[in-house]
């Protein structure tokens, strides 16, 4: 269950202000636009990220992080025997990647993914 990335994720109710704040401020670049996610990064270092989400396209929640690994089916089973609370099941989703968002105990939502791979 080797841990891959790490990138936070805010909530934003407007993402024309919040990517305006971030590529300004930070001077952080667009990477990824899917109107309801959109990911910046850093322009030297393209792995330092930052998505900011108005909602989430197929789950419930926007979650505070996203943890992409090497083995999201592991990583959802252990989180099942662990007890955990799933709160979006195993979903392969069409922008291609496999995930799902389990709640930790301190009642975050994080979002283990993996990249699908064609």
């Amino acid at each position: 269950m080797a841990v891959q990335r790490i990138v936070a994720d805010l909530h934003s109710a407007s993402m024309a202000e919040a990517t305006a704040f971030y590529t300004t401020v930070l001077g952080l670049r667009i990477v990824m636009d899917l109107g309801w996610i959109v990911t910046l990064a850093d322009p030297e270092r393209p792995e330092v990220q930052l998505s900011l989400m108005t909602e989430d396209a197929t789950a419930p929640v926007v979650p505070v992080i996203s943890v992409e690994v090497a083995d999201v089916d592991a990583s959802c089973r252990a989180a099942r025997a662990a007890g955990a609370e799933i709160v979006h099941d195993l979903t392969d989703e069409p922008w291609g990647v496999r995930r799902f968002f389990v709640r930790d105990p301190s009642g975050h939502v994080l979002n283990i993914l993996a990249h699908s791979h064609a």
